[in-house]
């Protein structure tokens, strides 16, 4: 593991060998990219670094930060737990972002047929550290507990739920914003623009070309583009002939969630003050709403595709071109019917979320990230920083960290070179298995022109 401790006391750690490029460009500008552009700039002092995004600087909300995520080490898996300890102390003591995590606790509900929670108690105890506790199903929605935010949340289906005092929440849009604007200190230029496609000079990526027409190139290009990378890299694969099991998709994949924001009034806030995260097993999360939005969100963990058929034949997912704010009555009905209304009817009963959104994300085959380089011999200078399978905001700190070393060419390890690298084969079990997709966003569609 790194020594996460205040950035300025790491510089040395973190530098690149002679033989770094001279110029890196980082396409998107969301939890990858803001980490990646921030942990380069302490690097070398002399590397221009360029960050493309298509929303102006800041970046808010950038790519999938929304307005808040949830921060916790609770994993199955004892790889995921050791680095999000890593980060979290870093959301503890960092001065650019700790005042936007709310360390609240969370209680986390299981299915009755889910070794979940057991998995995630038994990293706990083989690190020395459970810092959980069981609740009593019945003791979920008492006065007592939590101010009673919980009360009439429905149990029935439930095998058990315990308490972590350690995990919580943080303003996620405010702090990428933040860390993006120390990197921008320390000399990153941000861009905005809205990347067309991918530019291939001879035998080397030689750039970005936008939109309005702008070539944007660098020694190495970082695409750290989340739920769009297929549909960047599609008409590249395309021209190299890059064979379908090679390509980016099957490393990646286009996944969404749809999220339903209910504005709370004064009072409201002021009852909600003791409110822990809520995971409502694997049907989705609350978290409790900032105080400046006063938005109580409400994720439907029930993932979906988008597949569309590209010109040359490929399959690959991609989030809809039309705004991520049209949801249909279907997919409006379910959450809010029988994911919400279940979990916090006492905030909820009667009430219509203020605005509702489609969130996406790269999705992998085992949740891990990909931090690495294409294979492909004419690709060598483009890699990437996606992956997060709707688990990896709370590694804004630390994930930059790991990529720069990808960068310059050290690695980071058998282990972690291996959970990142460019992957073949079929994956085992996963850090975030819940959030797999089983579903089409076409099958939920089914009044979307009317709205």
């Amino acid at each position: 593991m790194f020594n996460i401790g205040p950035p300025e006391q790491r510089i040395d750690n973190l530098n690149m060998s002679s033989q770094a490029p001279r110029s890196v460009l980082i396409v998107g500008a969301g939890v990858f990219g803001t980490s990646t552009a921030y942990h380069l700039s302490l690097s070398n002092p002399n590397l221009s670094i360029k960050v493309i995004d298509q929303t102006p600087y800041p970046p808010s909300p950038a790519a999938s930060t929304d307005i808040n995520k949830i921060i916790r080490a609770d994993y199955s898996s004892p790889f995921y737990a050791s680095l999000a300890y890593d980060a979290i102390s870093a959301w503890q003591t960092w001065p650019c972002l700790k005042s936007f995590y709310h360390r609240t606790g969370w209680v986390m509900l299981d299915e009755q047929d889910s070794d979940l929670a057991e998995r995630i108690r038994d990293v706990f105890r083989k690190r020395g550290h459970d810092p959980t506790s069981d609740v009593p199903l019945g003791e979920i929605g008492a006065r007592e507990r939590w101010g009673g935010v919980l009360d009439g949340t429905k149990t029935d289906g439930f095998r058990d739920a315990y308490w972590n005092p350690e995990a919580g929440w943080c303003e996620a849009d405010k702090a990428t914003a933040a860390l993006m604007h120390e990197a921008v200190k320390r000399g990153v230029e941000y861009v905005c623009g809205e990347v067309a496609e991918l530019v291939l000079d001879h035998d080397r990526l030689a750039g970005v070309k936008t939109k309005q027409g702008e070539l944007l190139t660098a020694d190495q290009i970082v695409l750290a583009t989340g739920a769009w990378t297929s549909a960047l890299t599609t008409a590249l694969e395309d021209r190299l002939a890059v064979a379908d099991s090679d390509r980016v998709e099957k490393q990646v994949t286009a996944a969404g969630v749809c999220v339903a924001h209910y504005k709370m009034s004064e009072q409201q806030m002021q009852e909600l003050t003791h409110m822990p995260v809520v995971v409502y097993g694997s049907n989705g999360e609350a978290i409790p709403p900032p105080g400046d939005c006063q938005l109580l969100k409400f994720t439907n963990a029930h993932t979906f595709t988008n597949t569309v058929t590209t010109s040359s034949g490929h399959k690959i997912s991609v989030p809809p071109s039309r705004d991520q704010r049209v949801v249909s009555k279907k997919l409006r009905q379910e959450t809010n019917e029988k994911m919400m209304r279940r979990v916090m009817p006492r905030f909820t009963a009667g009430m219509q979320p203020e605005y509702w959104r489609l969130c996406w994300d790269a999705y992998t085959p085992s949740q891990d990230w990909l931090l690495s380089r294409h294979p492909h011999p004419r690709l060598q200078n483009l890699y990437f920083a996606v992956g997060g399978s709707f688990h990896s905001y709370k590694f804004l700190p630390t994930v930059g960290e790991y990529m720069v070393k990808v960068l310059g060419g050290e690695g980071n390890g058998a282990g972690m070179d291996k959970a990142w690298g460019w992957k073949s084969g079929r994956a085992g079990r996963g850090a975030h298995e819940k959030t797999a997709p089983d579903r089409e966003l076409s099958d939920l569609d089914d009044d979307v022109a009317k709205l």
